[in-house]
């Protein structure tokens, strides 16, 4: 009777998430295409009732859509199922539930489970699996040569979780799991956590950088209007496929979305920044002791905040701006030598404080206006 129970409200669940799409509305996250490649929205780290979460497959691939995502991986525990009573089915059968759904409605869905351990060496996700059941191991160290065998892309997970070590640290474990090949990526921000000191391992041990939600309850408890948004990993692929998408984590194509804050290499921050910004009323014709007026639109969901990090040469602009999301700012420069006028570009050289780059620091960026 309580099996019966339960698949009849798992069930209702379904249809729930089924109807409730052709009812709500998409979130769509406005961040540029940029160097040729499509700029995918992903979440590779969730989990359901087939694990510790609160909700069923389906429920997650719906609420990715609506979030405004192309991209998840459902990654539930391997070793700790407190639904097991329950829920007792395959390490598999999450993936073929939430399959069907997320090819109806266009979001990719990535094979993955989570390789739970203490430390060391921690929590790792497995992605791009194809056989879940087959790294269920005693050995930890097993386990991450199967996942690996299966073309597994490796993460390891909120690498400063105070639960499994008050400090963050790196261990004799990581360097073995790095050197064999098999760990690849590493969360910089998990949930509500950022590690900054995480980017100094990714950039000295190549590791692709991610920023994952770890949903246990539903999306909405946490995130949504008025909330923010969920944690997402920017992915650079080719084309909205999964072989792009794994493809692109190999080759390190990824940025790190949380708050107003992007973390990523700067060859990817920059073209993003300046495919986000349009200088509008650039007929400038700046003179000495004038004022003149442009206009920065920010066509992005990212507000970005610039501080000055030298003077220009032959006039003087705004200490700080802020370039609010899919709004305009109108900025005043100021002419401070006769030699402006002569200038074919006014160059402003600043600072973004809230996209860091893969060494830890505030994006450089200059802003030129035609003076004309």
């Amino acid at each position: 009777m309580r099996n019966l129970s339960i698949s009849f409200f798992c069930t209702l669940l379904i249809v729930f998430a089924t109807s409730a799409g052709s009812a709500q509305n998409r979130s769509e996250i406005n961040i540029p295409d940029i160097l040729g490649y499509k700029t995918l929205k992903c979440d590779f780290h969730v989990h359901t009732v087939f694990s510790d979460g609160d909700v069923w497959p389906t429920i997650r691939v719906q609420e990715a859509w609506m979030d405004g995502l192309d991209v998840i991986s459902i990654t539930d525990h391997i070793e700790y199922r407190p639904h097991s009573q329950d829920i007792d089915a395959d390490q598999n059968r999450v993936y073929e539930i939430a399959k069907p759904l997320a090819d109806q409605i266009g979001i990719i869905l990535v094979k993955g489970a989570e390789i739970t351990r203490k430390m060391p060496p921690g929590h790792l996700n497995a992605l791009f699996l194809k056989n879940a059941n087959l790294i269920e191991r005693e050995d930890w160290w097993e386990a991450c040569v199967e996942a690996r065998e299966q073309g597994a892309f490796i993460i390891w997970n909120h690498p400063g979780w105070k639960a499994q070590q008050p400090s963050t640290q790196w261990w004799s474990e990581h360097t073995r799991l790095t050197t064999a090949g098999i760990m690849r990526g590493i969360e910089v921000f998990n949930s509500n956590e950022y590690y900054p000191e995480t980017l100094k391992w990714a950039d000295e041990k190549s590791l692709t950088i991610f920023a994952n939600s770890d949903l246990h309850t539903p999306s909405g408890m946490t995130y949504g209007p008025g909330k923010g948004h969920r944690p997402v990993t920017l992915v650079f692929a080719t084309e909205k496929t999964e072989e792009s998408v794994k493809q692109a984590l190999f080759e390190r194509r990824t940025a790190a979305y949380f708050g107003d804050t992007l973390v990523g290499e700067r060859r990817f921050l920059t073209p993003l920044f300046m495919n986000s910004i349009q200088v509008r009323n650039v007929q400038t014709r700046l003179q000495n002791n004038e004022i003149k007026t442009i206009r920065i639109y920010n066509d992005s969901d990212i507000t970005f905040r610039l501080k000055k990090r030298q003077p220009s040469v032959g006039f003087s602009g705004p200490a700080s701006i802020t370039l609010e999301a899919r709004r305009t700012v109108a900025v005043d420069l100021e002419g401070t030598s006769e030699e402006v006028a002569q200038m074919p570009m006014l160059r402003m050289y600043y600072e973004v404080s809230n996209l860091i780059t893969a060494k830890g620091e505030r994006l450089p960026v200059n802003l030129e206006v035609p003076n004309k």
